[in-house]
Order: C-alpha cells, then sequence, then structure tokens
C-alpha cells in the first residue's frame, strides 16, 4: 500500500484523541503507583503511557486492518515484536508518551510519535505535540510539515542552512554512551555553539526539522524513539547516518548510534569533532 496525505491525516488524528483522551487528563495528577520504572531508574512508564497506547493500538487496527503495532510499551513485556518490522506489509511503531520522564515531573515537554513501516522501510512519521496541539508529519518522498488540529497544513518543515561545527547548536544525547566514548564526547562538546538536552527526542527532533538547531547525536536507537523524527527531518532536507557512516535502518537498527546535520558535510565536520 501507499500512504496519502488523507491517511497521513487520520493517524495524526488518532494520535491526537489519544491524547486528549489518555495523556493530558493525567499530566501533573500521576498519583505515586501511576509511575513505574523499568529497565533503570532514567526508564520510566506511567498510566498514561499503558493507556494511550492500547488506544492508539486499537485506532490503528481499525483504521489498517491487519497492520502490525509494535508499542514501546507492548514491547518492554514482549522483545519478539521487534522483528515483526523487516517483513510486514504494513507496521506501526508507537511511542505514547515520548519524554515519560518529563511528563512524571510535571514539565511540560513531551509528544506522541509513531511511524509507519512498509516491508521495514519507513513511508510516514508523526511527532504530535499534545500542549500545542499541533502534529509534525512526514510521508516519505512528499516533504515534511505542520499541520493544526483540524488537519490544516500551514508550515512546511526545513532543516538549518549548514554553518561550522563552531557554530552548530546541537542536541547531544551522551549519556547512553559506553565509556570511554562518553567521557570522549562530553569532553568535546566545547567544539560547538551551544548543546540542548530536552529529555525528549520528539521535541528535539522537530526543532531540528523545523530548522532551529543544527545537530542531533543520539546513541540509543530505539524505533519508536527514532523513526518518526528521523523521516520528519531527512523530507525536511537532512542528512544522517549512523556512528560509521553506514545508512540507518529504522527496522533494523538499535545500536551503532545516529548523527542528523544539514547536509553531508556538516555531518562529517560534526562527526570528526564529537568522535574524531
Amino acid at each position: 500500500m501507499r500512504f496519502d496525505t488523507k491517511a497521513a491525516r487520520d493517524v495524526a488524528a488518532l494520535l491526537r484523541d489519544a491524547t486528549k483522551a489518555e495523556i493530558l487528563p493525567r499530566f501533573r495528577r500521576l498519583a505515586a503507583g501511576d509511575v513505574r520504572t523499568k529497565s533503570s531508574p532514567l526508564d520510566l512508564v506511567t498510566e498514561a503511557d499503558e493507556a494511550a497506547e492500547r488506544m492508539i493500538e486499537a485506532a490503528l487496527r481499525a483504521r489498517f486492518p491487519g497492520c502490525v503495532v509494535v508499542g514501546e510499551e507492548a514491547t518492554a513485556a514482549d522483545a519478539s515484536l521487534l522483528s515483526k518490522l523487516k517483513d510486514a506489509d504494513l507496521a506501526f511503531v508507537v511511542d505514547p508518551v515520548d519524554g515519560t520522564a518529563n511528563f512524571a515531573a510535571g514539565m511540560p515537554l513531551f509528544g506522541c510519535m509513531a511511524a509507519a513501516f512498509i516491508k521495514g522501510e519507513v513511508v510516514g512519521g508523526w511527532i504530535h505535540d499534545p500542549l500545542g496541539d499541533d502534529t509534525a508529519v512526514a510521508l516519505r518522498g512528499e516533504g515534511a510539515w505542520f499541520e493544526d488540529a483540524e488537519g490544516h497544513r500551514f508550515a512546511d518543515l526545513r532543516v538549518a542552512e549548514p554553518v561550522p561545527v563552531g557554530r552548530m547548536v546541537g542536541a547531544v544525547s551522551w549519556g547512553w554512551l559506553p565509556e570511554p566514548q562518553k567521557s570522549l564526547v562530553a569532553g568535546r562538546l566545547p567544539r560547538l555553539a551551544a548543546t540542548l538536552n530536552y529529555r525528549c527526542a520528539a521535541h528535539e527532533y522537530r526543532l531540528a526539522a523545523s530548522g532551529h538547531a543544527h545537530l542531533l547525536f543520539y546513541n540509543k536507537l530505539m524505533p519508536w524513539d527514532h523513526a518518526p523524527g528521523w523521516l520528519l527531518h531527512r523530507e525536511a532536507g537532512g542528512y544522517s547516518a549512523r556512528f560509521d557512516g553506514s545508512e540507518y535502518l529504522a527496522g533494523e537498527h538499535v545500536t551503532g548510534g545516529l548523527i542528523c546535520a544539514p547536509d553531508k558535510a556538516s555531518w562529517q565536520e560534526a562527526r570528526n569533532a564529537l568522535l574524531g
């Protein structure tokens, strides 16, 4: 099948519906038992994550009968779900609350993300901002844009113009790097003009795809965290590759790091500055 703008609007609408029904009513109203840890104290899940994921999964299955849905929380319970992305005729990855630590802390910086895969290839990406009530949308080969709550496209997305590494502003997630790479990258951050860490890939990808930051740098590559934003950045004119320069395949790669930049030359300069 091919994703068209009508299908893209439908996915954006169902993400919006889930945030209104299951996420926003719980924002700053979570009880102590509504927040739990998963793999580490930095990896949280809330009642909002789980309830929204169930609602989104049901809505996607109703709208696209026979599709495979790989949710972050469902995969935490059954890791084998990841293997279905590569061969499915149509699959979706879903991150119901990206930036869960912010959400649980009452910080208004979190997003709801999804990406569509056809035979392992990312063909659609959505990053919804529940508080701003708009959605960044990308369709493979058709560009990236913002649309409002009524589904009206109001701004096309374009990455920033290339600048020398010393003028780059970047979101650099160095905390998940292994040593000695972690210390190496952390010590080289002053080579950039400025860095940021939102604890929320959803908003970092939106920032870069709309031209307000030059560089994204990630190590941990779960598909629900990166497939939507990677396509958004690519369709906004950006260039990306794993740390070794190889192509990022969202349905297969969960390691190997990812750098996103305005163009290939900027990618190489940033890679050399941070990793050597």
